[in-house]
């Protein structure tokens, strides 16, 4: 049976992917305009060199990529190593603006900005920004001698570039504030669900305590009379018999109510420990031999999967004790690396034609949609003059 995802976990992971596709793409555009500048800043008079305004472009273009790709592998938390990269970024503009008044250096003063804002923090941006647009003004009416219309365009464009980046980064923050709220509003429905179970196991647990334990509490002391009665007036032997089984049927049936109400309560759930008591209740109600083998080191089992395999021995021995009567009765617990299995099987039939016993009743049927659940599986068959019930849970 196959869960269907939550709607607020579907639209988290479309917000995560969304997200994560757009960081590839400011990446991928970054490199590409790191690349741009260095080809065309190799290619631009003074093109790089060892000496002179060309050593100057030499240490230009270096530094923008040395600070550019060092800002993105440092880790936006790291702050002061941060702003030592933006500040080899700017320089490094400023100086190939300085330089190659014809050339991309302003370029790189748009990343420097761009990624101050959305890497690290608004003011970082704002701060970096401020530098920028002063220095670019600085250098373009000393050294380059540009027009006022071209600066004005670099100067707009450095704001352009930070106010587009801090909306991104309010979007970014934003879509993190709602994924939050929708873990806690899914957060919020689970425990609400919880917390529905929970009263109506209760309330199942207050009408079987109400009902099925009284009734069986009654019944256990009618038959404990007939019991005393019956030896008593020494009534025939095969009746304290019967009394005497019906009276233990009884009591065992009254502890596994109070041991289901128990569960519904969230006591501790019975599991593998459980099966020698079940084995020998067996042997001693029915007559006949019955045994239990486990092998390999035994291992820690989610709640789930130790109930399961205490109800499958449990429902298996039951339909033995109704449907057959066996010579002799096997249980076989395995701890296998990939997983448990339970084996129970029932052997030398006095009458081996008996009609099969699979799905006839809602028993096992019930098992093999618990194991399910599990990601197991349970297999009812037939074997020549026997019957086979095999449980595996993962591990």
């Amino acid at each position: 049976m196959s869960q269907e995802t939550p709607p607020t976990s579907v639209s988290l992971e479309r917000s995560r992917r969304r997200q994560q596709a757009a960081i590839r793409g400011l990446r991928t555009t970054a490199v590409a305009l790191v690349v741009l500048i260095e080809i065309t800043g190799s290619l631009t008079k003074p093109t790089p060199g060892l000496s002179g305004d060309h050593l100057g472009v030499l240490l230009g273009l270096v530094g923008v990529v040395v600070g550019m790709l060092g800002g993105m592998r440092v880790p936006a938390c790291a702050t002061k190593g941060q702003a030592l990269f933006f500040a080899l970024l700017v320089s490094s503009s400023v100086t190939l603006f300085w330089l190659q008044p014809n050339g991309p250096g302003f370029l790189a003063m748009f990343l420097a900005v761009t990624s101050a804002t959305l890497r690290v923090s608004a003011s970082m941006g704002a701060a970096v920004a401020a530098v920028g647009l002063v220095a670019q003004a600085v250098v373009g009416t000393v050294a380059t001698g540009r027009s006022i219309g071209s600066l004005a365009l670099n100067e707009l464009g450095v704001l352009a570039f930070f106010v587009v980046a801090l909306l991104a980064r309010r979007l970014t923050e934003g879509q993190a504030q709602a994924e939050r709220m929708l873990i806690e509003l899914e957060q919020s429905r689970e425990a609400q669900s919880r917390a529905a179970a929970l009263a109506e196991r209760q309330r199942l647990a207050r009408e079987m305590h109400d009902v099925l334990a009284h009734s069986l509490s009654g019944l256990v002391l009618q038959l404990e009379g007939a019991r005393l009665l019956a030896t008593q007036r020494q009534a025939d032997p095969d009746l304290t018999d019967a009394v005497e089984r019906a009276h233990h049927l009884a009591k065992a049936g009254l502890e596994e109510a109070r041991r289901a109400i128990g569960l519904l309560r969230d006591d501790e759930l019975p599991g593998p420990e459980g099966l020698p008591a079940l084995v020998s209740s067996f042997a001693r109600d029915t007559g006949t031999p019955c045994k239990l083998e486990v092998d390999g080191p035994e291992r820690e089992l989610s709640s789930e999967a130790r109930l399961t395999l205490y109800r499958v021995a449990q429902e298996a021995l039951t339909n033995v004790r109704k449907h057959a009567a066996p010579t002799q009765v096997e249980l076989h617990l395995s701890y296998e690396i990939d997983g448990t299995r339970l084996t129970v099987e029932d052997f030398g039939e006095k009458d081996c034609s008996v009609v099969d016993r699979v799905d006839k009743g809602y028993g096992l049927t019930g098992m093999r949609e618990r194991a399910k659940l599990l990601g197991g599986e349970l297999t009812a068959a037939r074997t020549d003059c026997g019957f086979r019930v095999d449980l595996w849970v993962p591990a």
